[in-house]
Parts: C-alpha cells; structure tokens; sequence
C-alpha cells in the first residue's frame, strides 16, 4: 500500500460516521492512486453503505470475498450488506463464516443472531445471541456501564434505549437496562427486561444470574431457585452460579446446605475472598460466633480493601477490634483504588472501632463521613412517606375499613413492624420461644404484593387501588401470602413471625388481605432509635437513616402512621415499648402471648437460649440475656444529634405515646 493510499484510507475512516459522502471521495482518491488496495475498497464498501448505496457496497463487499475468502472484515462486510438488503439467509451464511474466521470479536455473534432469528433459525439465533452475551460490553455500551458505576440509573437507561432503538435484540444492552430500571425500584420493568433478554438468548448466563438475584431480592425464592438450578445445569462448576445457589439456600433457611456448597466452594478456590466472608455470614446466622469471626478474618487477609468484611466484624456488635485492626482500616482508606462501597463500609467498621474505645468524637465522625459518602450515592426522596401517610389519611378511615369484611382468614401470621434497631429481633427471639411459633427472617412478601397493586417503587402510591379490591380479591392476596411464605416454614407449628418493620406502611393493605393476623408494633425512644439507626449501614434500604433531619422526619411520620391506624382500627396493633419490655420483661411478655392468643411458655422469658437461626444486626445482641444495657448509649452523643432532635420534635416529648393532634 502507497504511504499516499494510506493516508486517504485513514482521513476517511475518522469522516466514515459523520460525512459518509466526503469519505467514499477519498477512498476512490486512494484507488486511484492504488487500485489494488484492498482496505481502501472494503472501507468504501462502508462508506457507500452508510451512504444507502447497497448495490454499489455489495459488489466491493464480493470483490473483496472473492480476493480473500479467509479475511473476516471482508465476510463481516458481505454479511452486514445482504441483511440489509433482507437476505437472511444469504447474509447468515457469510455472518457465519466470518465469525469462524475470528470467533473473539464480540459483535460478529449479535449480527450473525440477527440474520439467523430473521432466517427463521431460532436455535441458531439463540446461541449466536449467548455467545455474544459472553463478551464484555461492546465500546458503544461503556458510557452506560460508565452511568450505572457512577449510579446515574436515569441517564444509563436514557442511552441504553437509544442504543436499543437502533439494535432491539442487544441482549447485552437489555440485561443493562434492566439493572438500570432495578436501581430506581421498578422491578417489573427489570424482571421483563431479564425475561425478553432470555428469550432471546436461553443461555445467556449473566442474565439468568442476574434474574435469580433479583427474584430472591424480591422475596420469590422457589422462583429464583429454578433460575440457580438452570445455571447449574448449563454449567455446573461455575462458581458464581454456585454462589447464587448458596445465596439462596441461605434466604430459604437451608443454613446447613448453604453451608455445604460454601465449603465446597471454598474447597475449589480458598483464596476467594467474598466466599469467606458469605461463608461468615450463615455462620454468624446459626450463632457460631467464633467461626464467623475466623471466616471474615479470613476474607481481609485475602482481600484487605473489602470494606463489607471490615463491618461485618463491626456488624457482630459483641466483636472488638484491636489497634492493629484499626491501623489496617485507616491504611485502607488511603488506597485509590478504593471502591464507593468499601469506602463506605470501612467507615461505619471504624465508627464501630472508636465506639467501642469510647472515643465519641472520632466514632461520631466516622459514621457521619461514612453516611454523608452513602446518601450522596443514592437516589431517594424523603417526601414520599409523609405522601404515603396522607394518602393513607385520607383513604383508609374508620368508614372504609367498616365497610369491609373478608379475607383470608387465616390466623397464622405474626407481623412485627416499627423501625430498625427498635427492638423487634428481641421481639421475634421472645415468640419464636414458643412451642407454637416458628421464627423466620425479614420476608418480603408484602411488599412484593405492593408491587403488584402499583407500588413498584418508594413514591408510587398504591393505597388509592386497595378502594377497588373485591372481598374475593383480598381473600386471593391473603391466600397468596400464604402461598409464597409457606417455603419458609420448616417447622410445622401453627404460627409462624413475619419481622419485616418497614411493614408498619402496609398495616390497611395487611388487614384487608389477612383480617386475623396479629401485628406488633416494636417502639423505642426515638432519640435511642434514631441513633442506632444512623451508625447502621445497613444491607439494604433504609435511604432515610443516612441523614439526621431525614431520619427525625421518618420518625415523626411512623409515629404519625401508626396513631392513624390506632384511630380507625382500635386495638388491631399491639405495641410494645422497648424500655418497657427489657426493664421488667415478664408482665409485658406476658401481654404479648395474650394479644398473639397463644398460652404463656416459660421459655419466652429465656430468649436467649433458644437455638435458632437470627439473621438481623442483632443476632449476637439477642443471644444475650435481656437486659436494659444500652438503653442510654445515645446520650455521649447527644450533643451532636442536634439536627435529628430537631427533626423528631414533640414526637421526643410526648414519648411513648404520640403527640396530640
């Protein structure tokens, strides 16, 4: 090639996309000048396509395939002209060859399951889209994966649907998209994102997976379990996929299995640092404290930045850290390959750190830094309880709920609702006590069918459809409850708990699908709670702990909810103050059996030695004899809660009851 052809080619292909005209003159300079040049006729073969001159594109493209039948840019360009053309199958064949030509460029498998799935070969279309499912995102998709690490879901899914407008079936784009609509709530539209992305591409594992995580996210477990299964099947070494099988074996109960498959796990790979620390977490959940600890120390020596195994220790809440744990934590947060998230976590394990050396300021500061960073990464608007409250206000009143009966009337739900950090895992340990009734774990049930009435996301409304539900259609909801929690009960015993405390938005939707159920109110000094809910990052939710005035708000809204339902449903909740409960726990655990209509059971005095799996914040703490110690950990740090005293307002004064009107 002439250093003048050369020149041309590369001055037209930096024109290609923006002046397809300017370019097929230089090109044709250059074949002047060099009339064998081969890149210089395949790049007009471009330029001319570009410019809607097929015909003309088409013979270059053949010129080129019959010069060079071995060259893949020359059978990648043949392909790409017949299928627009509408030759399929003519345009399939060449795809194909091309892609035995160079089988690692990523795209060659979307544009070869494109003519294939419009040849009517859907087998082949599928394998060809799984194929390309297997590369890394093309160029065209980083600014949106640029997007999604940057948490901008908004302009990721902005771009992912222009890119799709132009290439429908990019599975790779699809499944993108659907972790952009699942990071702003919208659920469904994710879910069908994943299943059209599987449609496409049955063997596309990275979808799968991600529909098996979002499905156990959503609480639909013997779902998710299928999609783990299908993994396996597929390939049943993949670590991820045998992961995701714990991960859910672990939200089924199955602690013992979940245990089994860690440990093979971490037989094949042991220096896999998220496995040993996951591999930590089921430990903690079945109590073997030390076990636990050994496991996430396992995970820092492997991986020293994992800020989620750094709190996972803090998490335990009876763990110390020595001085050299806290040197090693500092030195991490110096590191500039630090994530977001393992910057985040390593704060609230440091804040834990001071705490426990009574260094107020230094913890103080560590949490807020910690917090501040999260918010900051998060998209949430702390208007849309006091929304969910004056909707509910005006909707649910005494009249509407008189003038409905029915339902499922099944008595076997315990919901235990309030805030975080108010109680309730005490609460659960004390019931689950019983002969009668089988703790559970936080379930997602409720708000899965939220979902489904319209309340996909935080600020979607759903009270104004609860109005339109037929007697049949609440006793269906209720049954289905029912239904979808039944997987977790492992025990047989007539009872079973549901501590869920963000449950207390759903307490009308709850008795007009469940009329019999019983639902505890955990309540604790709001100072107190407030506290503890701040230096908690929590796993997931609860955006509104991150900043004070928020939290104080949240607060006052919850006790406004609440004092609603008292009103319009008298006697429906039953409360249960904290300070109450652990400084004489006796009479008030008695209250409770008589509310849930269950006889008293001495071991409902002795919570901490049932033997069972707890998975909150509190498992340690609720392995420990009641007691009131604690009660008043909150006030060294009075003086700079300033902003939540103010936010909480007269809700503090008039505590345990609330405000007037």
């Amino acid at each position: 090639m002439s250093a003048a052809a050369s020149a041309l080619v590369a001055e037209a292909l930096k024109l290609l996309n923006a002046d397809a005209a300017k370019a097929e003159a230089l090109l044709r300079a250059a074949l002047q000048a060099d009339p064998r040049n081969d890149d210089a006729q395949l790049v007009l073969s471009e330029a001319l396509r570009k410019k809607g001159d097929l015909v003309e594109a088409l013979k270059f493209a053949r010129q080129q395939v019959e010069a060079r039948p071995q060259w893949f840019g020359a059978q990648r360009q043949l392909g790409i002209i017949l299928g627009e053309q509408g030759e399929a199958l003519a345009a399939s064949l060449a795809l194909k060859r091309a892609a035995e030509l160079n089988p690692r460029h990523p795209t060659i498998w979307r544009e070869l399951g494109d003519q294939l799935k419009n040849a009517g070969d859907a087998k082949g279309a599928q394998d060809a889209y799984a194929q390309y499912g297997a590369f890394p995102p093309e160029p065209n998709l980083r600014a949106a994966e640029a997007a999604l690490q940057d948490n901008d879901a908004a302009k990721a899914e902005a771009l992912l649907r222009a890119h799709l407008q132009r290439l429908p079936n990019d599975i790779v784009a699809i499944r993108l998209l659907s972790e952009a609509q699942a990071r702003v709530g919208n659920s469904k539209d994710a879910e069908a994102s994943l299943r059209r992305a599987l449609d496409l591409a049955p063997g596309f594992g990275y979808a799968r997976h991600a529909l098996g995580q979002l499905l156990m996210g959503l609480g639909r477990l013997e779902e998710a379990d299928a999609e783990a299964e299908k993994l396996l099947r597929l390939d049943s070494r993949n670590e991820g996929s045998r992961r995701l099988k714990a991960a859910i074996l672990v939200a089924l109960g199955e602690n013992d299995q979940a245990l089994k498959v860690y440990e093979k796990l971490l037989k094949d790979s042991p220096r896999h640092a998220g496995t040993w620390m996951s591999y930590g977490h089921v430990l903690k959940t079945e109590g073997r404290f030390e076990d636990g600890v050994e496991a996430y120390r396992r995970s820092v020596v492997l991986d020293p930045k994992l800020g989620v195994a750094w709190f996972s220790l803090a998490n335990l809440k009876t763990f110390k850290f020595s001085d050299d744990d806290l040197k090693q934590m500092e030195a991490q947060l110096e590191r500039a390959d630090l994530s977001t998230n393992d910057r985040v976590n390593l704060l609230y394990a440091l804040g834990k750190a001071h705490e426990d050396s009574k260094r107020v300021e230094a913890a103080f500061a560590r949490y807020s830094e910690g917090a501040a960073l999260y918010r900051s990464s998060i998209d949430y608007d702390p208007a849309w309880l006091a929304s969910l409250v004056e909707a509910t206000e005006k909707t649910l009143t005494k009249a509407f709920f008189a003038e409905r009966s029915g339902g499922c009337e099944a008595q076997d739900p315990i919901f235990i609702v309030g805030l975080p950090r108010a109680g309730s895992t005490l609460l659960e340990q004390i019931l689950a006590s019983h002969s009668m009734v089988e703790g559970t774990m936080e379930l997602g049930d409720v708000n899965a069918i939220v979902s489904e009435l319209g309340g996909a996301r935080d600020a979607d409304p759903y009270v104004d459809k609860l109005p339109g539900l037929s007697a049949d259609q609440r006793k269906a909801l209720g049954e289905t409850y029912l239904r979808t929690t039944r997987v977790q009960r492992k025990l047989g015993r007539p009872l079973f708990i549901n501590k869920m405390p963000n449950d207390f938005r759903h307490i009308g939707l709850i008795h007009l699908i469940l009329p019999n159920a019983k639902i505890i109110d955990a309540r604790r000094h709001p100072m107190a709670c407030g506290w503890s809910c701040f230096k908690q990052h929590f796993a997931m939710g609860q955006h509104y702990t991150y900043e004070m005035s928020e939290l104080g708000a949240y607060y006052r809204n919850y006790v406004r909810l609440m004092q609603h339902y008292d009103e319009v449903l008298p006697g429906r909740v039953h409360r249960v103050i904290h300070e109450d409960l652990v400084h004489d726990p006796e009479p008030h655990i008695r209250a409770l059996l008589q509310y849930c209509g269950l006889p008293f059971e001495e071991a409902c005095l002795s919570p901490h030695e049932t033997q069972r799996a707890v998975k909150t914040a509190s498992s340690e703490q609720v392995r420990q004899p009641i007691s009131a110690k604690g009660l008043d950990s909150w006030k060294p740090y009075e003086p700079c809660l300033g902003p939540l005293r103010e936010a909480l307002g007269d809700v503090v004064d008039f505590y345990p009851n609330a405000p007037p009107r």
